[in-house]
């Protein structure tokens, strides 16, 4: 068994050597700060991690760096370690909200400091039997095979009534990443009915919320938040339902009473600053952009977009010279990510505008624009963001051009219908239409490239065009029901791909909706059941 102890100081990454060794563990390998972890991590996978939550305490190493709560959060968020890797937290921290931070980002235990080498080990072995009894679903999750999964967990909480809990929950997770979203509620329900875990009422509310049932969402998160305070991710999913309804106040509101609780979370208070720009209370943007830029200064994974709101946040402020000192931080201490040209040009054109100087600003959008071109890596809201910039700037052609960039995204990428409301709200209609018509014209010419997969056997090839042409034209019925027959073809030369076939059923009943006495729609229904018969998936 491998072990990487995560440790500043010598002296203690001794003493946890010599408790491993107590255990029989020989195999134990050292990093001396988050960065270092990271590094080791990428390379290599360990079966059990001991991460101090103090890394910047240890001798000698000064008070730089990452806390071990910041480093999981990376790890957990980059997938640099898979969800049964056994971290292990080791803490003598007092203050009762740095615990929690560490806590609601599950590390496997947590383990209050000073403890013995034999606590240690029965930590450890607990661990491991867990992960042991549940190696067999992991495996098969590794390998893609989430239905093998679900009926392995089925199988084992009866053979493994130790962890049957545990079965049920993967379970439930399986269905819900399937987007089998009422048979998540289902398990959920019958957790909740033998005990009412606060982990179980925060995955009915998940469940809900993926239904669009926000109402009774919102009413079991608030009664969740009330029995659970501590329960950090029921007040971000709160805050989800929130926005979702347009209550942007509601959803700032919310989020700050989680960051009271648990402030070291960097992605939450990011996420805060987000919402405060929307219901314009600057002065919040202003301090939760700044946290987030200081506290994610020695991570591995820093985001120059960080910097940029910053600087959205302080030029709505009406403090220029504020906001000229972050982009000089941006250009000295983020050099060499590929985002950094186009942050650094949108965050010039803000400043610039500001000062009035709408020629220079407008030389810096441009600057922006040919940093997007040549491929930078920005989110689909930042890219939404400098399209309302050149919208301002009669830029009318680049804003096109990076909007249908966004759209393009892979991740979070803006449907057909933001972009065109981004228009619209801009009080350009008529480059919503053009847009529409250009959208259209390439989901066309998008089908005939799907055509020409399909015909040289590439069905997968076949349907990934047709998912991008779908993305263009949502509402498009010639493109609706070629997705839907691509996708039944995949399945049946291929097998069966619940996503897939969850997205088949959903844009039948669009074309339902538009047309019901469409000639391809019974012959398709009729597909999609010898479909589900071949592999014995019930209706």
């Amino acid at each position: 068994m491998s072990v990487l102890v995560v440790d500043p100081n010598p002296g203690i990454r001794a003493n946890l050597q010599n408790m491993l060794n107590q255990s029989g563990i020989s195999r134990v390998e050292y990093a001396v700060n988050a960065g270092t972890a990271v590094k080791q991590l990428a390379r290599r996978g360990y079966d059990v991690i001991l991460c101090e939550y103090d890394l910047g305490g240890g001798s000698g190493s000064g008070s730089e760096g990452q806390d071990g709560q910041q480093l999981l959060e990376d790890l957990r968020h980059h997938k640099l370690i898979p969800p049964w890797a056994i971290f292990i937290m080791l803490t003598s921290e007092a203050a009762h909200d740095k615990v929690i931070s560490a806590a609601e980002l599950q590390p496997t235990e947590y383990i209050l400091k000073p403890f013995t080498a034999d606590a240690l080990n029965q930590r450890i072995q607990r661990a491991l039997a867990r992960r042991t009894a549940m190696l067999p679903a992991y495996q098969q999750i590794a390998q893609g095979n989430p239905q093998a999964a679900i009926r392995t967990c089925l199988d084992a909480a009866t053979a493994k009534a130790r962890h049957a809990v545990d079965f049920a929950r993967l379970r439930a997770e399986l269905h819900a990443s399937l987007k089998e979203h009422e048979q998540a509620e289902a398990v959920y329900r019958q957790l909740i009915a033998a005990r009412p875990l606060g982990w179980a009422r925060l995955g009915l509310a998940r469940s809900l919320f993926a239904q669009g049932r926000i109402a009774e969402a919102i009413e079991l998160l608030e009664q969740l938040v009330r029995d659970n305070p501590r329960l950090m991710a029921a007040y971000d999913l709160l805050a989800r339902c929130h926005e979702e309804r347009g209550e942007h106040a509601l959803a700032q509101k919310t989020l700050e009473e989680a960051v009271g609780i648990s402030p070291h979370m960097v992605r939450r208070l990011r996420k805060l600053g987000e919402v405060a720009l929307e219901t314009g209370d600057v002065a919040a943007a202003e301090k939760s952009f700044k946290q987030v830029v200081t506290r994610s200064r020695y991570s591995e994974f820093r985001n120059p977009e960080d910097h940029v709101n910053l600087v959205k946040a302080l030029v709505r402020k009406g403090d220029p010279l504020s906001a000229a000192g972050v982009i000089r931080d941006l250009e000295r201490s983020l050099r060499g990510t590929p985002e950094l040209d186009a942050c650094i040009a949108i965050s010039n054109a803000l400043l610039q505008d500001a000062n009035g100087n709408a020629a220079a600003a407008v030389s810096d959008l441009r600057s922006a624009v040919t940093a997007v071109r040549a491929g930078s890596a920005l989110s689909p809201g930042l890219k939404v963001g400098l399209t309302r910039s050149l919208l301002e700037h009669r830029m009318d052609e680049e804003a096109s051009e990076v909007m249908l960039t966004a759209m393009n995204g892979q991740d979070g990428a803006v449907t057909a219908r933001q972009a065109m409301n981004v228009f619209v709200k801009a009080g350009r209609p008529d480059l919503a239409d053009g847009m529409g018509k250009q959208l259209r014209a390439q989901a066309q010419i998008l089908l005939g490239v799907a055509d020409e997969k399909r015909n040289m056997g590439d069905v997968r090839g076949a349907v990934q065009t047709l998912l991008e042409a779908l993305n263009m034209a949502p509402g498009n019925l010639a493109v609706m029901i070629a997705v839907v027959g691509g996708i039944l073809r995949q399945i049946m030369e291929m097998g069966w791909d619940h996503p897939l076939s969850g997205l088949a059923a959903e844009q039948l009943e669009n074309i339902r909706a538009l047309d019901p006495e469409h000639p391809r729609l019974k012959a398709l229904d009729e597909e999609f059941l010898a479909a589900k018969r071949k592999y014995g998936i019930s209706s």
